[in-house]
């Protein structure tokens, strides 16, 4: 069973203002297999969790380590990540003009496995997956998000995490922008993903409505660059009913 560690992790990012701490030590364990979610208000640091795991440039890492199978993540290349088994569906996917979908898939696929896949269960595969992500196959001959609606780039996120089939996926507000239909079709495709691949999944929102089909098993909540508290899906509820203002200063919360 693969095992994802974070440890005692410090991340800062520059801005206008200087150098911003933004993660004061964090320390999380997702097992393969496991479903955990973070949540917090908005600017406690969970998205910059999702992206320094992911190896995004903007945030340094100034401590800590981040270890998969006990090999450190953080001294590994973006792609070096990917191949190790770590997937990052971002809040807001990005336009590719000119790269096909199918084109894209077919390559992050064969760069991943060290293979090109065969060419007819591949077909056979994709068609699959955009049938049960409710997916036009037409969408395949188009550009990577070009043109895309919110809902459409989410589900070529999962799409994406259907096919690749990687050991931990980190979600970064995939429920932002969904109306109820998308988001229980996005919820269903991550499900397919947990329970085929057995995946441990990464879960950062800021609501918890996508916990109503995507169920916890560890409920984490971040609060100015720390895990302020940390539970069950009893957890979660008690946030749907209650909120974060207990977590906050009374300056925050007026």
């Amino acid at each position: 069973m693969s095992v994802l560690e974070v440890k005692d992790l410090h991340v800062s990012v520059e801005t206008e203002q200087g150098t911003k701490q933004i993660l004061k030590g964090v320390d999380l364990t997702v097992k393969q297999g496991e479903i955990h979610a973070v949540m917090g208000p908005n600017g406690s640091g969970k998205s910059t969790l999702a992206y320094s795991i992911a190896g995004h440039p903007k945030y340094h890492v100034e401590s800590g380590s981040v270890l998969l199978d006990g090999a450190e993540v953080l001294t590994m290349s973006v792609d070096e990540r990917a191949r190790a088994g770590i997937f990052l569906a971002m809040q807001y996917p990005v336009e590719i003009p000119g790269v096909r979908m199918t084109d894209f898939l077919r390559t992050a696929k064969t760069a991943i496995d060290g293979e090109a896949p065969a060419i007819r269960s591949w077909i056979k595969e994709v068609n699959e997956a955009m049938k049960s992500l409710r997916m036009d196959k037409s969408f395949g001959e188009r550009n990577v998000n070009e043109g895309f609606s919110g809902g459409e780039k989410k589900r070529h996120e999962i799409l994406q995490l259907e096919l690749l089939k990687p050991k931990f996926a980190v979600l970064d507000e995939t429920d932002s922008g969904l109306d109820v239909d998308a988001l229980k079709i996005v919820s269903e495709g991550v499900n397919r993903a947990h329970e085929a691949n057995d995946l441990g999944v990464l879960l950062i929102t800021h609501y918890t409505r996508i916990l109503r089909y995507i169920k916890p098993g560890f409920v984490h909540v971040f609060v100015d660059g720390r895990i302020a508290e940390e539970g069950g899906p009893e957890l979660a509820e008690r946030l749907e009913n209650e909120g974060y203002d207990r977590f906050l200063a009374p300056s925050e919360v007026a």
